[in-house]
């Protein structure tokens, strides 16, 4: 059976030195893990590049416009949510979420020091 990892907050962007920088401490890597891990799945890029293309978005709307159930797509987000790269304001019955461009980008510039520059 695979070792579960630990649960850290994840809420702040990432801030380490880029990947290239030399070896990595086990603390560090493991946050940048966890924040690739939630990445990891087609359904959660496609969220995020539709939150990135707009301001806000209810759970409802991306849940038609990837063809999932308002469940499902509230799982990815809650994982998306987790891992700090979005965040989510209740208002009434929906939930609305906006992308954190800072922690992508932070993330981006952990994984190549060049990029967004």
């Amino acid at each position: 059976m695979p070792r579960a990892l630990p649960v850290l907050d994840l809420t702040e962007p990432i801030c380490c030195a880029p990947v290239a920088a030399g070896a990595m401490g086990e603390g560090q890597a493991l946050q940048v893990a966890l924040r690739l891990k939630a990445l990891a799945d087609p359904t959660r890029v496609r969220l995020m590049s539709m939150l990135l293309a707009t301001e806000e978005v209810c759970t409802c709307d991306l849940a038609a416009a990837v063809g999932l159930t308002d469940a499902t797509v509230s799982h990815h987000l809650g994982q998306l949510r987790k891992a700090g790269l979005v965040v989510g304001i209740r208002r009434g019955m929906n939930v609305y979420y906006r992308a954190r461009p800072d922690a992508l980008g932070a993330l981006c510039r952990v994984l190549d020091p060049s990029c967004c520059t």
